[in-house]
């Protein structure tokens, strides 16, 4: 039996986006059920660092033992991050563009992928995750926005900066998009970007939502649905322009217009969790949101 399910991504979605998504087909399996232990990872756990209780609790009994965990926040020479352990990839990844960034003497082939060893090792992809999954090592913060500084260039490729990208997509689409950003920077006072994975619910045959996404390597490193990029320009004239946009983590025509993938900044807002507009008017009210192109 052929079963349909559609990506749901909340309010509006881009034209060229709605096209690239179509409507996904596949058949159901008959495989054998595994046991549980082999369906479900294992996951050890993790000693709780010592910390202070919460401010003005009162209840320093609760964290004793410390608590189990907080946003991991790392920053980079060139970009700052929010660390999913869970995923084994990044929540968000900011990095900011301008003329002097993108010029300079880095060279690309000095770097090499590389674990993050500030991420415990329960919680952090390697290299061997990736081998044969099938899946690019897709930069969020992009090699080629950093040729400023070696260092800054070979941040960018810590597996924290990286998630499972569809190889056509990373090739063509997405490359196009990490280009337009440059050009972008070329012609405004900064461009501040801020790319990271989704995980989008979709309708299966039953009519019921649901969210699935692949996982790859031993230590289940998940392999988002789609990405998001939000793009804040700085312009000369103090205006501040902001552009959103969404792409499915799989083959993209990148002959597509990059303009059918903006999305209002609301959807990525309510599907990622996190908020960009609120802090973006405490430092101006002359903010302008590019929907269309």
């Amino acid at each position: 039996a052929m079963l349909r399910a559609r990506w749901v991504l909340p309010l509006a979605v881009g034209a060229g986006l709605e096209a690239a998504l179509g409507r996904w087909e596949h058949r159901e399996r008959g495989d054998a059920a595994e046991g549980l232990l082999a369906r479900l990872p294992v996951l050890p756990a993790v000693a709780a660092a010592s910390l202070p209780a919460p401010p003005g609790s009162g209840r320093t009994e609760l964290s004793k033992y410390g608590l189990p965990g907080l946003a991991q926040l790392r920053s980079r020479e060139s970009y700052v991050l929010c660390y999913d352990p869970r995923s084994r990839s990044a929540l968000w990844v900011i990095e900011q563009l301008n003329r002097d960034t993108l010029s300079g003497a880095s060279d690309r082939a000095a770097c090499d992928f590389q674990e993050d060893d500030s991420v415990h090792e329960y919680h952090r992809a390697t290299n061997a995750d990736y081998r044969g999954s099938g899946f690019d090592r897709g930069h969020l913060a992009a090699a080629a926005n950093h040729k400023w500084s070696q260092k800054a260039m070979r941040d960018t490729f810590y597996l924290s900066n990286i998630a499972p990208q569809n190889p056509h997509l990373n090739q063509n689409a997405w490359n196009n998009l990490e280009k337009y950003c440059r050009s972008l920077a070329k012609n405004n006072r900064n461009v501040y970007v801020c790319t990271g994975p989704l995980f989008l619910p979709r309708m299966e045959a039953d009519g019921k939502m649901y969210v699935k996404y692949q996982v790859i390597g031993k230590n289940n490193v998940a392999v988002p649905t789609h990405f998001f990029k939000v793009l804040i320009l700085e312009k000369e004239s103090g205006e501040i322009e902001l552009r959103s946009y969404v792409m499915p983590n799989s083959p993209v025509d990148d002959k597509i217009p990059l303009e059918r993938f903006l999305v209002p900044i609301e959807s990525i807002e309510r599907a990622s969790g996190l908020l960009f507009v609120p802090n973006i008017l405490k430092r101006t009210s002359n903010l302008k949101a590019i929907t269309a192109g």
